[in-house]
């Protein structure tokens, strides 16, 4: 996945988060509980659950769950149950609530979404670009999206390989080369333009997102040349192939006499109309 965000989808107008973790969605057990249950605490109905399987079927539900990282209401990330389509079809059948066989169905389609993506990644493609479309994104700027986000992938699927694991991991390497390419950590870049919940990388213009493919691009390149393995290597290399893309963009902020680092973003404000 590209930038483990969470992602939002509704159901009954109540709101479920997700992220893809392992090349499948995992879903936010607590947030299915306050769909189904109306619990003013879904955090203790769900401790209490875990109890009364463990004691009257011997089931550990437990096992079928993992702590992820899901971004709260405040904008922080937060570790969280989470448990896959099949996962929360085994925790649903333990709550006596009238809407577990209408969940069930959507759960079966946001989940087979997924899946269809995964065998047909040509699908994904379509309906990101579809839904940047919707957004008002020009077809230059989602060209350049895309191309992106597939440069993202092949740096991530090498760091998998290479030895990074966590999720922490990543960050750690993401914000050693935006450091080097704009001087700036992704959290300090999201304060810059303002951002609290979005996709950092949604709000870039032309040339934000052509110096972070540099980055990013340059990084990949040095780990294959180099055989670069284990997490102290990978952040070396990070950093020289953020240099990369920084001295770059020195180069050009000399030649135009500005900064190429934007507070610009795609937020529709009165007075951000037009940007899309």
């Amino acid at each position: 996945m590209t930038d483990q965000e969470t992602r939002i989808v509704f159901f009954r107008k109540k709101g479920i988060r997700k992220i893809i973790h392992e090349k499948e969605w995992w879903f936010s057990v607590i947030d299915v509980i306050a769909v189904l249950t109306d619990s003013l605490n879904p955090n203790d109905y769900w401790y209490k659950m875990t109890i009364r399987a463990k004691n009257e079927d011997g089931i550990e539900l437990s096992t079928i769950c993992r702590r992820l990282k899901l971004e709260s209401s405040d904008g922080k990330k937060y570790e969280t149950d989470c448990t896959t389509t099949e996962g929360l079809f085994r925790i649903v059948q333990s709550i006596p609530s009238p809407t577990v066989e209408p969940l069930k169905r959507w759960l079966a389609r946001v989940g087979y979404e997924r899946v269809q993506e995964i065998e047909n990644p040509e699908l994904a493609t379509k309906r990101t670009r579809m839904l940047y479309k919707l957004k008002g994104y020009s077809d230059d700027w989602i060209e350049k999206r895309m191309r992106g986000i597939a440069i993202r992938e092949e740096l991530t699927d090498e760091w998998q390989n290479r030895g990074a694991r966590e999720q922490r991991d990543y960050e750690i390497l993401t914000a050693e080369i935006s450091k080097a390419t704009f001087g700036i950590t992704p959290s300090q870049y999201k304060k810059h333009k303002n951002l609290k919940r979005q996709n950092l990388r949604d709000h870039m213009d032309d040339l934000e997102l052509i110096f972070t493919m540099l980055g990013e691009r340059s990084t990949t390149e040095i780990h294959r040349t180099e055989s670069s393995r284990g997490m102290p290597k990978l952040k070396d290399d990070a950093k020289i192939g953020g240099d990369i893309a920084g001295g770059a963009r020195k180069k050009l902020e000399r030649r135009i006499g500005r900064s190429v680092v934007s507070k610009k973003n795609f937020l529709k404000k009165p007075e951000n109309k037009k940007l899309l």
